[in-house]
């Protein structure tokens, strides 16, 4: 028997709010990380290169479990988990394209955030709402990720594709997530003090 259904909304809510806080925050650190560890690892497309490529969409296939687990039953949840498996592909693809270059690399990099920037969207209009915020870092974040998939499979067919832009996307994707933990953080202060 679910527990869920017993507890109140606002504890719901506020549980998911925290969940939601520590796990965007989380994601946002290890995006920087990775960023700063692939910026001095992609010059050759060598098995340091190759392992950071499929961490990062491994992380976030690891960070769509988690939220998934924590999310309400809902069309939301579908995403989340459509999200997770597309990383998981990606991590494999990426591992495969790697070992033809860094056109592919591109070309399979943009595909995943195009895609999984439309799910990011997705997820960020559902949890608009009072207890959750405007949720605007994680629907710019998933915005720019579409926009930017787009730019590298441009990138890829170009004279001289590099995998530069990938830290620099990394990068982007860290500090939304942090600003959209901190936002919750925010929200999480004010709703305490207007119940105290």
């Amino acid at each position: 028997m679910s527990t869920r259904t017993s507890t109140p909304a606002p504890t719901v809510a506020t549980d998911e709010r925290s969940s939601l806080l520590r796990l965007y925050l989380s994601r946002g650190v290890l995006a920087l990380a990775w960023a700063l560890a692939f910026a001095g690892a992609h010059e050759d497309v060598d098995a340091v290169a190759i392992t950071l490529l499929v961490a990062y969409p491994l992380i976030d296939a690891v960070s769509s479990l988690l939220d998934h687990r924590a999310a309400p039953n809902g069309p939301e949840r579908r995403v989340i988990a459509f999200n997770g498996v597309l990383s998981t592909l990606a991590a494999v693809a990426l591992g495969i394209a790697a070992a033809e270059g860094v056109a592919s690399v591109l070309h399979v990099f943009g595909a995943w955030a195009i895609v999984s920037g439309a799910a990011q969207v997705i997820v960020g209009l559902r949890r608009r709402g009072p207890e959750l915020g405007k949720q605007w870092p994680t629907l710019i974040s998933g915005g720019l990720s579409f926009l930017v998939g787009i730019t590298y499979n441009i990138q890829a067919t170009g004279a001289n594709p590099s995998l530069d832009v990938l830290s620099v996307y990394a990068t982007g994707g860290g500090v939304w997530f942090i600003l959209q933990a901190l936002l919750l953080g925010r929200k999480s202060r004010r709703l305490r003090t207007r119940t105290t």
